[in-house]
């Protein structure tokens, strides 16, 4: 006997990790009858005094039946990266990114025909940011390459901005490393996306919360966030020069604007794509629609809470 025959007795031919049974998601219906007669035409073999409890203990349970491992390694600790996907990257010459702006506009007047003209001067002022790095280091022994075999890590790459991720190969140890180090990568990009600080850790670059903490701000403290916030928010960006375009909260944050939406005709409960084509609340405003972005890495402390 082998452990591909002692699979047929319980399972003929069906393939291993084939879902036999899954009446909840209906993905497949109750195919366990068909075993029945597999069971049938084995039971001599199940009547024999060697049972599965021979041998004493082992890792298995006991130390005649090896461990079958699953291909498939689950990451626990994965949060997903909205962030890192939705905001357009470029390329850079150098080691800073610098750019100009005009700060202000020199007026522009209206006078009489063939009136004496006075120059009116803009304003320029230089941006420069410096590049930031981000490392995530492993190392693979020659013993591991040799001896740890092909894995499946499910949840690599997203093809959803909040929505289900898709898998990858990792046909050995050193890509399994790589991709898990890549995954660390992401994860620690989005984090400093909302939270970076480089006046804290000049090794950062500041995030969300930093560059937009002061700016434009309606701040709640500890009191409950309403909808009249969030226009007034909009507005005062409007009014400033901006066009909003894209709302980043918590998980806590969004599930207070569902509740707050329920009770106003003012919103839009999207069933079309956003961005890669998940769905989520989009907010009717001034500016138009803004759809509204769960991030993981965003406060759901009392009185920290942000959009």
């Amino acid at each position: 006997m082998d452990a591909k025959s002692l699979y047929e007795m319980s399972f003929g031919e069906l393939p291993s990790e084939t879902c036999y049974a899954d009446s909840a998601n209906l993905r497949t219906g109750d195919m366990r009858t068909q075993f029945k007669s597999v069971i049938d035409n084995n039971i001599i073999a199940e009547k024999k005094a060697l049972g599965t409890t021979t041998g004493g203990a082992g890792t298995a349970g006991y130390a005649l039946i090896p461990v079958y491992v699953d291909p498939q390694i689950i990451d626990i600790s994965r949060k997903q990266t909205p962030l890192v996907e939705i905001i357009p990257r470029v390329s850079n010459l150098g080691i800073t990114a610098d750019y100009n702006r005009i700060t202000a506009k020199g007026s522009a007047v209206t006078a009489a025909e063939d009136a004496a003209l006075t120059e009116a001067n803009d304003t320029y002022d230089r941006e420069s940011t410096a590049i930031k790095y981000l490392y995530s280091v492993g190392r693979i022994t020659g013993q591991a390459q040799a001896a740890i075999p092909s894995y499946m890590l499910p949840n690599r790459t997203p093809n959803g901005a909040v929505g289900p991720f898709s898998g990858e190969s990792a046909p050995n140890a050193m890509q399994l490393e790589i991709l898990t180090k890549a995954r660390a990568l992401k994860e620690l990009e989005e984090n400093l996306i909302v939270n970076g600080d480089a006046s804290t850790d000049a090794t950062q670059y500041s995030g969300i919360v930093k560059l937009m903490g002061a700016t434009n701000t309606v701040d709640k403290n500890t009191s409950a966030l309403g909808l009249d916030d969030i226009d007034t928010a909009i507005q005062y960006a409007y009014d400033d020069g901006g066009l909003p375009s894209l709302a980043v909260c918590s998980s806590g944050v969004f599930a207070d604007l569902q509740k707050l939406l329920t009770a106003k005709i003012g919103f839009l409960q999207s069933s079309a794509e956003v961005f890669w084509g998940f769905s989520t609340i989009v907010l009717n405003t001034a500016v138009g629609k803004v759809p509204v972005v769960q991030s993981r890495f965003m406060s759901n402390v009392s009185g920290s809470k942000a959009m």
